[in-house]
């Protein structure tokens, strides 16, 4: 088959994934790479259309199997990629509706981040520690935006990611699951280091915005408040970098309870 042009109407179509507007109006998005749509592929019925290079159809062939793909030249796959150097692959998706299981034992709750990047790489994080959800709550950014699927390298379909638009009642209903809340707080009165007893418990780690951290009010809600150790000159961690320290802390900690 030829491959479709950048002016093809389906092509067309699907390059609107890029504005939330049309995500949210069509409740698809855009997997692009190959990590995104293999694990896409791994959700049945998430998948609508596979848009690939003949290029990168061949070298893919394994991982897209009986898969129908659409051919598209390179030109149009430059238009539905967010990549800078585009992998050749990338699939149109339906929204997840990500809910939080029965009997959580560990969760990620993101009040107010901005960044795509900073969000993925929480999700990313959050599936290797072993979390069984995370939570974008408030004004944190689109979960389907084309940067926060591909910073999560393939987790967004790993794990649920849950959408709540008032961060109080992300942690209220973390409480009610029996988890104790534990806000990120560069001035919390919990040391990381000496909360091996705490962080065994059924956790939700509550996360704050890149640049303010977390208000007071919603900081206040948790359970408690825990700092991570600076042991250097370093004014602060990043957000993903400090979600890393503490899930791995829960993890652990729940390992050798």
């Amino acid at each position: 088959m030829t491959p479709l042009t950048a002016g093809n109407t389906r092509v067309k179509e699907a390059r609107k994934l890029h504005r939330r507007s049309a995500r949210s109006e069509r409740r698809c998005f855009l997997a692009d790479g190959p990590k995104a749509v293999e694990g896409a592929l791994g959700v049945p019925g998430c998948v609508v259309e596979v848009f690939a290079t003949p290029a990168a159809a061949a070298e893919y062939a394994d991982l897209l199997g009986a898969v129908p793909v659409t051919l598209v030249d390179d030109r149009a796959m430059s238009g539905l990629s967010d990549s800078v150097n585009p992998a050749g692959l990338v699939a149109v998706c339906t929204f997840l509706d990500g809910r939080i299981p029965a009997g959580p034992r560990l969760l990620s709750i993101c009040a107010d981040v901005r960044d795509p990047g900073n969000a993925g790489t929480v999700v990313r994080t959050s599936d290797a520690a072993g979390a069984d959800a995370v939570v974008l709550a408030g004004d944190s950014v689109d979960a389907y935006n084309p940067k926060t699927v591909r910073a999560s390298v393939g987790s967004l379909f790993h794990l649920p990611v849950v959408l709540e638009r008032d961060p109080a009642t992300a942690v209220r209903r973390a409480q009610e699951l029996g988890l104790t809340v534990l806000a990120a707080d560069g001035g919390g009165e919990v040391d990381l280091f000496a909360a091996d007893d705490l962080l065994a418990r059924p956790t939700a780690w509550l996360f704050g915005n890149e640049a303010w951290g977390l208000p007071d009010d919603l900081a206040g809600l948790a359970d408690h408040r825990v700092r991570i150790p600076i042991l250097g000159g370093a004014e602060s961690l990043n957000l993903a970098t400090a979600a890393a320290v503490c899930l791995y802390a829960s993890a652990r900690a729940m390992m050798r309870a």
